[in-house]
């Protein structure tokens, strides 16, 4: 049976649920990223939010958190975090990332289409890192922002990040470059391969990793010619454009879409950042779920 064309495709979740374990070495320095990228969207946060307590008057749901590359920062900076993701192996990860280093870090594994929080729960809802454009249709795009803007309070700011699909679809490229991480295990290899569907829109990729066998030798030299091991994954995207968005974005009753490139935002994709209607009212507590 084909999934509901309003929810994301069941493979989606066994993708991120197999790449969990392994999803921070797709990063050169994953510790850096994590900080690097919530200041990039704590600036963002600061220049359209305003609670007039820090970081310490928003609360923030990260609703596609995986691993909690940005649910982790954001929470170190002092924004009181919730992390959902569909990916019940990635958010248990988040959770023990967050454990190990003090943080308070709430998660539960949650369809952004329909998140598990009351309405009007939190002043920011941050979906980063190309997660939206796994779902493949009109009606899955729109009831995800819907219910992220469902469950911001008014006036609350949406943040979201996909590639730079304006320029990908011109381009239609047939990979990505290589990503090498350095470690005490040896070097782990990460790449893509794209395959671009007929609609010129979709793309199927294979998402490969490369890690080092273990029958390499005390001084790192592969004693044989097929030295690593080869973890190969599958998913689908949808290369929504810059205009798409907003489109989607004003459909759902967000207000005020603003694009910020990498450029100027320091973050390392474009973000979408907009706007639910009314004013901010302060809430405080925790009480989400």
């Amino acid at each position: 049976m084909n999934p509901p064309t309003d929810r994301p495709s069941p493979t989606v979740r066994h993708f991120y649920d197999d790449l969990a374990a392994d999803y921070d070495l797709i990063y050169a320095d994953w510790e850096a990223s994590i900080a690097r990228q919530a200041d990039a969207l704590s600036a963002l946060i600061d220049g359209t939010a305003d609670s007039g307590n820090g970081p310490a008057g928003y609360d923030v749901l990260d609703c596609a958190c995986g691993i909690g590359t940005q649910a982790l920062g954001l929470a170190a900076l002092g924004y009181r975090v919730t992390g959902s993701d569909l990916s019940p192996v990635a958010v248990t990860r988040a959770a023990r990332e967050a454990a190990s280093r003090g943080l308070t870090l709430p998660v539960t594994a949650a369809d952004m289409t329909t998140l598990p929080f009351r309405d009007g729960s939190f002043d920011v809802v941050v979906c980063a890192d190309n997660s939206l454009p796994h779902l493949l249709t009109p009606q899955a795009v729109l009831a995800a922002l819907g219910e992220m803007r469902r469950v911001l309070r008014p006036g609350g700011v949406l943040l979201l990040s996909t590639r730079p699909y304006d320029r990908l679809r011109h381009e239609r490229p047939a990979s990505t470059p290589p990503q090498v991480r350095k470690g005490q295990g040896g070097r782990v290899v990460t790449f893509q391969l794209w395959h671009w569907q007929p609609d010129g829109e979709r793309y199927d990729l294979e998402h490969f990793q490369l890690l080092p066998d273990a029958s390499a030798d005390s001084d790192g030299e592969r004693d044989r010619g097929d030295g690593w091991n080869v973890r190969t994954r599958r998913a689908s995207y949808w290369a929504l454009s810059q205009a798409q968005l907003v489109e989607f974005a004003t459909r759902a009753g967000l207000r005020e879409p603003m694009w910020h490139e990498p450029d100027e935002s320091g973050f390392f994709q474009p973000v979408l950042v907009a706007r639910r209607p009314g004013a901010l009212a302060k809430v405080t507590g925790h009480d989400h779920i």
